[in-house]
């Protein structure tokens, strides 16, 4: 698969999902995925795409600290509908990563294994996007401010060219290579940096083990600046679970 060179460079995440080891897909039943797999699944590269994965790998380096995630066992949870906005979008990376699905999701084997359930829209939280362990109740709130990232000026009168069948090849291409340049920017120049992927770790009080009850931030993705209007404040970052290439 041709792709830019920076789809590489953009570290993969290791899980460990018991039923790929359980039915032979994997013997250790470790799995890694790559940005260029989200890219595969949604069939295009975008500032979407691109923050979906990368704040799954952020929320789950916070609620796993240096040990592998499990995948099948993280409920994920939406405040807005699936069909709202990039909500779907998002929702299909998450899914993937995490082995989360809704209602068509795997039933299991004998009560185990089963991955239906763990996706979750229209919750009633406060903002939209919250990751949570199902073994301990712990939480990971998430949020992905794209504004403070924003792209090339010249983006906006190319695609405005491109819609009205205006566009040379030359304009097209350099469309193309504006567009994947943001994404690089997310990506690799803000892969850490607070302003832009903002995580809440949120343990439960004792004696509670759903932490569904306490919140924070969300994960906002869309496709240009100026459409996050909201800021947080709070910024807890937990080890990396990800793996530099």
């Amino acid at each position: 698969m041709s792709h830019p060179e920076f789809f590489d460079r953009v570290p993969g995440i290791k899980l460990i999902d018991p039923l790929a080891r359980f039915l032979g897909a994997s013997g250790d039943g470790v799995l890694e995925y790559r940005y260029v797999d989200a890219v595969k699944l949604a069939g295009h590269s975008c500032p979407t795409v691109a923050s979906a994965y990368w704040l799954t790998c952020k929320a789950l380096a916070a609620l796993y600290g240096t040990a592998l995630p499990e995948r099948g066992a993280i409920r994920v949870s939406f405040q807005q509908d699936r069909a709202n906005g990039v909500t779907g979008v998002i929702a299909n990376v998450v899914s993937m990563l995490t082995g989360a699905a809704g209602d068509g999701g795997f039933k299991g084997i004998g009560g185990r294994f089963d991955r239906r359930d763990l996706l979750e829209f229209n919750a009633q939280i406060p903002l939209q996007m919250r990751f949570t362990r199902t073994d301990d109740g712990t939480s990971a709130d998430v949020a992905a401010h794209l504004s403070h990232v924003p792209a090339d000026p010249e983006q906006a009168g190319l695609l405005q060219r491109w819609v009205a069948g205006q566009s040379t090849a030359e304009e097209t291409r350099r469309f193309g290579v504006l567009w994947q340049e943001r994404v690089r920017c997310i990506l690799i120049d803000h892969a850490d940096n607070p302003a832009v992927f903002e995580i809440r770790l949120i343990k439960p009080h004792p004696g509670h083990e759903d932490a569904a009850a306490f919140s924070s931030p969300p994960c906002y993705a869309g496709e240009f600046p100026g459409y996050f209007g909201e800021t947080q404040d709070i910024h807890i970052v937990g080890p990396d679970t990800y793996r530099k290439p």
